[in-house]
């Protein structure tokens, strides 16, 4: 019976040590970019930066939605491109779909986005 236990005990480790290794899947950010209340159309890009990893821009579609994959969790960055500037915003990242619809503005003649 003492073998049996140690064997249980030897099995629970392991799996403990394998679910302990795995990366952490994150999900989808998706949302639509808006300037002024009104789309921005196919004229942005969304990038996305995290710890360890930078995500690729992609290009708004006509009316101006989004979608990433991002593979980590975590406090992450999304960069917006539009008309030639950029801004960032603050976004976490977790293992679940999360939507960040964004509207740009200027402000002091830089390009901000917020969170809508």
């Amino acid at each position: 019976m003492a073998s049996r236990s140690h064997a249980s005990r030897l099995a629970l480790a392991a799996m403990l040590l394998l679910a302990a290794s795995a990366p952490v899947l994150a999900g989808e950010v998706y949302g639509r970019v808006t300037t002024g209340g009104a789309s921005v159309g196919d004229g942005a890009t969304v990038a996305a930066q995290c710890a360890k990893r930078s995500y690729p821009a992609t290009p708004t579609d006509k009316s101006g939605r989004y979608h990433l994959i991002v593979s980590e969790a975590g406090k992450c960055s999304l960069i917006v491109t539009y008309k030639g500037a950029s801004a960032s915003l603050d976004m976490v990242s977790n293992e679940d779909a999360v939507q960040y619809d964004i509207d740009l503005a200027m402000k002091d003649g830089k390009l901000a986005g917020r969170r809508r």
